[in-house]
């Protein structure tokens, strides 16, 4: 299993609030499923990180792209393979 770091752009923060619980709750799952290794958001606000555990790039971006804050255009999706 390969580590990929989601970085999510604050794009509209005015809905960021609105769509907090469900992508709180998105990622909360997929913790509990063992495919977050870290999350966390940026001090400055300029949006967050989630490291996901995945099995190829494919899975990394289908599971970072059904974020609630992705689906709805509140952060921009960068993905990249991680190597700690």
């Amino acid at each position: 299993m390969s580590k990929y770091a989601a970085i999510l752009h604050m794009e509209k923060p005015e809905l960021n609030l609105e769509f907090r619980a469900a992508h709180l709750d998105y990622l909360q799952n997929l913790e509990q499923q063992g495919k977050i290794f870290a999350k966390g958001p940026f001090t400055d606000g300029a949006g967050g990180m989630v490291i996901y555990l995945a099995d190829s790039l494919e899975e990394a971006q289908e599971l970072a792209g059904q974020d609630p804050y992705v689906l709805q255009g509140v952060r921009r999706l960068e993905l990249h393979e991680w190597k700690a």
